[in-house]
């Protein structure tokens, strides 16, 4: 039995590959502050991205991506803030979610990027 860190961790590492075969690079991973951790943050052009990652086995409660919820959204939202209050940055931001299924084994990827905007 694999251990959820050790699943949420691999959940990540397929994410980080997911999205930088296509086209986005990893400014930081893991950034913990007061208000929550933010999994990854990545590039797309200009753009700061703050990426969650989230997967299950199967779909028995709900698909990974339904799991991130207003108040989940909410803590993202206070986090990506401090981040671009700790490092001065003025970029264009948005959220994406990586939600991933593995029912067999074999991870199925969905890539919803701007999953939610600033309220």
């Amino acid at each position: 039995m694999i251990s959820r860190v050790a699943q949420g961790t691999a959940a990540e590492d397929l994410a980080l590959h997911y999205l930088e075969a296509r086209g986005l690079t990893l400014v930081t991973r893991n950034f913990r502050c007061r208000a929550g951790e933010l999994d990854l943050i990545m590039r797309d052009g200009e753009q700061l991205v703050f990426v969650e990652v989230r997967s299950r086995r199967h779909a028995r409660y709900g698909t990974p991506a339904e799991s991130v919820t207003r108040t989940k959204q909410q803590r993202l939202l206070r986090a990506a803030a401090l981040y671009l209050q700790r490092w001065h940055l003025d970029l264009p931001c948005r959220f994406d979610v990586v939600a991933i299924l593995e029912p067999s084994g074999k991870p199925q990827v969905e890539w919803i990027r701007d999953a939610f905007q600033l309220n």
